[in-house]
């Protein structure tokens, strides 16, 4: 790891601790002390899937408590609302994000060995399972970002900001029906995380996402294994959730033509017509046969750039900014554990190679690490949005660089 950029991340993961125990405007007090991605005004909230990528280079560099501390307030949010939402805002209670808790908590337990601590987080990670398997779950019995509430202002209050990064017209919205619909539209690609994505455009909530049902395959796993380890006898009821998902994600999931998992609008009974990095996440969680993934392996060429592993391919992009030619940090950590989870160790080395090199270059230049970087020029991508703009530190582009650059120099 580059020594300058080790004393960089070292000495700033210390300022993104933040301690509000108390309800303020639209943030949610918590219980512990919480790690946000900056030091400076932008992002100043723990979010739900940033902080798995945050905790697994906290955890590399010696600060598990930070990790702890970050699932244990988690673990409260989903007791106090039944699941982990987007962020400890107000304004993100009606939608969550994809689900690694499971995950945040095993990557912890394997470090402290807690069985008390572990029980008491399979209690409530129970919780968070349920709410995945009523709120999210498609008539075809596989899991989408689904199910929110629209209220009242919610169209005056949301369709503005989703219709200019989403590229629609306003104009064209005009009936209740429409507002709703694309209200629905907006919450489901926020959900989701990769917001804004040519994978669903404005129709998110019609689709089993194919990167959403792997991570509960995983948590299914998972809780299988808890199971195991506090010996509750509730492995088999785990493993056959596991195995039925699989077999359904296998049926449904699978595109044979493309021969890839892909996310399947099941209103409309058919495919995303666009390819991504979302299709390695089966890879990433273990689910994936041999076959599966050495034809899944196929799409890295047309997503592997000059300069890291772009979300998608050049092909029916929208030019959203989880689109080609955009590298974003979480991205190339699944595609870097999807290879070496099969095998793939060349092209596995290649990819965190690029992405580690990608920081270093732009932190020289810059002095700073970046919530995203272009693939093809090897820069900053351009920014959405204000919050884009110069911030210290970037929790996950710090975690990933961490991890990878931990796994070259192994």
């Amino acid at each position: 790891m580059n020594e300058k950029i080790k004393k960089f991340v070292t000495e700033n993961i210390d300022k993104t601790v933040r301690y509000s125990p108390k309800d303020e405007g639209t943030l949610i007090g918590l219980p512990y002390e919480y790690t946000v991605p900056c030091v400076g005004d932008h992002f100043q909230e723990i979010y739900y899937w940033d902080t798995y990528f945050s905790n697994i280079g906290m955890i590399m560099v010696g600060k598990v408590s930070y990790a702890k501390s970050n699932i244990d307030n988690m673990l409260y949010m989903v007791e106090k609302f039944g699941h982990m939402p987007n962020g400890n805002r107000t304004y993100y209670l009606n939608r969550s994000q994809p689900p690694f808790l499971s995950r945040m908590v095993r990557d912890v337990f394997e470090v402290i060995k807690d069985k008390e601590w572990l029980l008491s987080a399979y209690k409530t990670l129970v919780k968070e399972y349920k709410f995945w398997q009523t709120d999210k779950l498609a008539p075809n019995g596989l899991n989408g970002y689904l199910g929110f509430e629209v209220k009242e202002n919610d169209p005056e209050n949301t369709l503005p900001r989703f219709c200019v990064r989403c590229k629609l017209d306003i104009d064209d919205i005009v009936t209740d029906e429409q507002k709703i619909e694309n209200c629905l539209a907006a919450f489901s690609i926020y959900e989701c995380g990769w917001d804004c994505s040519s994978r669903f455009v404005n129709r998110g909530h019609h689709f089993n996402a194919i990167d959403l049902n792997a991570l509960l395959y995983d948590f299914e796993e998972n809780m299988r294994v808890f199971s195991e380890i506090l010996g509750l006898g509730e492995e088999e009821i785990w493993r056959e959730r596991r195995d039925l998902r699989a077999k359904k994600v296998k049926e449904i999931l699978w595109n044979k033509n493309e021969g890839l998992f892909m996310d399947f609008d099941f209103d409309n009974n058919e495919f995303s017509k666009y390819k991504s990095v979302a299709s390695f996440f089966p890879m990433f969680v273990n689910m994936a046969s041999k076959e599966e993934a050495e034809s899944t392996v196929k799409l890295l060429k047309d997503l592997e750039q000059e300069y890291g592993v772009a979300c998608g391919v050049k092909e029916n992009c929208l030019s959203f900014q989880w689109d080609y030619p955009n590298v974003w940090a979480p991205l190339q950590y699944v595609m870097y554990k999807a290879l070496k989870n099969y095998g793939y160790d060349e092209e596995a080395l290649r990819v965190a190679t690029k992405y580690v090199k990608l920081v270093e270059n732009n932190y020289e230049e810059t002095d700073c690490f970046w919530e995203k970087y272009d693939g093809v020029t090897g820069k900053v991508a351009n920014p959405e949005y204000k919050t884009q703009a110069k911030v210290e530190m970037m929790g996950w582009t710090a975690g990933v660089y961490i991890a990878l650059s931990n796994e070259l120099e192994k």
